[in-house]
This record gives C-alpha cells, sequence and structure tokens, in this order.
C-alpha cells in the first residue's frame, strides 16, 4: 500500500430515518433539512472518495442476538430493502475491505469480519441520498451495534474508528468516512429482556419476515412516527441540548471526552437507539487519526416526524 496524504481524508455523519417521505414534517423543515443535505452532497462531490468506509448500525434485520458482535467489518454485502430503500448488492471494495481488516487487527482491536453481510436502511439511505444509490461507489461497510444490549463502552467504538483511520492512510486514496444514525431517538425498536417467546425468538434466531410481517412491522413505525409528532406517545423525547453537545464535541475534536459517556446514561439522554450516535464518533474519529480537522458544515433540526434529532455535518483535515 502507498502513503497516502492527510487530506486525502473527509468525514460526513448523517442521520437516517426510515420514516422520511412517509411522516413527513412541514415544508419549511423539509427545506432547510434538504439544504442541509444538498450541502453534504456538494462537499462530497467535490471532495470525490475513491473509498468510503460507512459505519452504519442494524435494525435486526442482519445481526441477531445469536451472534451479536459490537461491530463488524464485511467484504461483501447485500442490502435487504426495508421500508422502500434499495436491495441488492453494495459495491463492496474486499480488496481494500481485507486490507482494513488485516491492519485494524493488527492494531489489537479485535474486529469481526463478515463474508456476507446483510444490511438494512441504515446503510441504504446514506448510499442513496449522498450518492444516488447503493452500488455508486466502493464502500466498505461496518456494522456498529446501537441496540442490542448489553452494550460496550464507547471508547473501543472510539477505538475502531482511529485504527480504520489509521489503516485507511496506508491505501493511498482519498477516503470518506461515512456515519449513518442518531442523533436522540426512541422508536419502537423490539428488545429481547422481557419480550414473548415468538419475538425473542425472532431476535435470537434471526428468522427473515414475510412479505406481510415487515408491512405490519413498518406501518407500527410509521403510526409511532404520527404519535410521536402529535404527542401522544410515551417515546422518550428528542433531546436537542445532549444532540448539540455531542456535535459540540465532534466539532472542537475533543472525541476523549465521548469515553466517559455511559451506556446507561446515553440511553436515559437520547433514548433507545441514541447509541447509533456511535457510528458518528468512530467517523471522526477515523478523520482524527491523521490530525487536527476542521468541520465545514453543521446542521441540526428536531424532526418529531421522523422520531429523530436530525444532523448533517461535513469535516475535512486542516
Amino acid at each position: 500500500m502507498n502513503s497516502g496524504s492527510s487530506l486525502d481524508i473527509a468525514a460526513v455523519g448523517l442521520s437516517h430515518s426510515p420514516l422520511i417521505g412517509k411522516n413527513d414534517p412541514a415544508p419549511e423543515v423539509l427545506e432547510r433539512v434538504e439544504a442541509a443535505v444538498s450541502g453534504a452532497r456538494d462537499f462530497v462531490r467535490d471532495f470525490d472518495p475513491e473509498l468510503v468506509v460507512l459505519f452504519a448500525p442494524d435494525h435486526y434485520n442482519g445481526f441477531f442476538y445469536k451472534e451479536m458482535p459490537p461491530f463488524c467489518l464485511a467484504t461483501e454485502a447485500h442490502a435487504v430493502g426495508d421500508f422502500g430503500s434499495s436491495s441488492g448488492p453494495l459495491s463492496v471494495d474486499s480488496a481494500a475491505a481485507r486490507a482494513l481488516a488485516e491492519s485494524v487487527l493488527d492494531q489489537d482491536v479485535d474486529l469481526t469480519v463478515s463474508a456476507r453481510m446483510t444490511v438494512d436502511h441504515g446503510f441504504a439511505q446514506p448510499l442513496e441520498v449522498l450518492f444516488g444509490g447503493i452500488d455508486r461507489v466502493p464502500v466498505v461497510p461496518v456494522f456498529v451495534n446501537g441496540v442490542a444490549t448489553p452494550l460496550g463502552p464507547v471508547s473501543r467504538i472510539r477505538a475502531l474508528g482511529t485504527a480504520l483511520g489509521r489503516a485507511a492512510a496506508g491505501l493511498g486514496t482519498r477516503v470518506l468516512f461515512l456515519g449513518s444514525g442518531g442523533l436522540s431517538h426512541d422508536p419502537p425498536v423490539p428488545v429481547l429482556d422481557g419480550a414473548p417467546p415468538r419475538v425473542a425468538d425472532a431476535l435470537i434466531e434471526g428468522h427473515p419476515p414475510t412479505a406481510e410481517q415487515r408491512a405490519r412491522g413498518e406501518e407500527r413505525v410509521i403510526q409511532a412516527g404520527r404519535d410521536y409528532a402529535a404527542g401522544s406517545a410515551k417515546m422518550i423525547p428528542i433531546n436537542p441540548r445532549w444532540d448539540n453537545d455531542l456535535l459540540d464535541l465532534l466539532e472542537c475534536g475533543d472525541l476523549a471526552a465521548f469515553d466517559s459517556w455511559t451506556v446507561a446514561w446515553m440511553g436515559e439522554q437520547g433514548g433507545g437507539s441514541a447509541h447509533e450516535v456511535r457510528t458518528w464518533i468512530a467517523a471522526f474519529a477515523g478523520l482524527a487519526a491523521g490530525g487536527a480537522y476542521e468541520m465545514t458544515s453543521r446542521f441540526y433540526e428536531p424532526v418529531p416526524e421522523w422520531i429523530a434529532g436530525f444532523a448533517v455535518a461535513t469535516a475535512r483535515r486542516r
């Protein structure tokens, strides 16, 4: 591998939501979101990445309690097409994926590798939004668990991102670290503890749902978004203060501060799926591995209709 320049690395953080296009907020909110997303597209187009390292969670479509790693890198991946997202293979750069995995393992980070990863809208949506499809850019998918308990310390996620950043610097190519998820949100995601036997078995074994079962599950999430926006749901509220505290730390580059964030506290502050912010921390740790960076754009908007604190941020090395 050739030695790359520190300026060959950039990062984008982008919230996702399966409710986009299905339960949308007021037009003026959509305009603000689209302007921020359009700016991120321009940033990505100008940077022109040759490889995208995509950190994203799963929502019990590819990873289950039968084996639940804290994170996993794919040398091949396909999307299931949930919530109307694209289905089919991602354009995984298998050679780059193997090289990155070997380097991360050499740095004493216990990385799991999948030769046939199944991913869902958490991976597909950012590729569709920023690149126009799931097969338009070479990608290395990295699953980061943000739902299934027990969850490990955030310091290990930061270590993963740092190791991947060091590894990417040796590829001799322009690499975009992309974090997909968050910020604060508490959607109706099933949990294993206390689940009825049928649900528990599905969460453990990963039985693929029928088309009818998937449709029913997606409709429940859509209805939850409507109820939440109407103020009739009991989910943990979106927390703009917590979300912006996270963005502040990312902007100033104080990533070590995340090491003190406990699993329980993050859930209390941001909701059951707030741990998807681990994808952002990993992406910015990858960028920071080679030196100081600057956040070139930052956008935040609480969107109850999407059950999410929605954020977009871009950053490059100084």
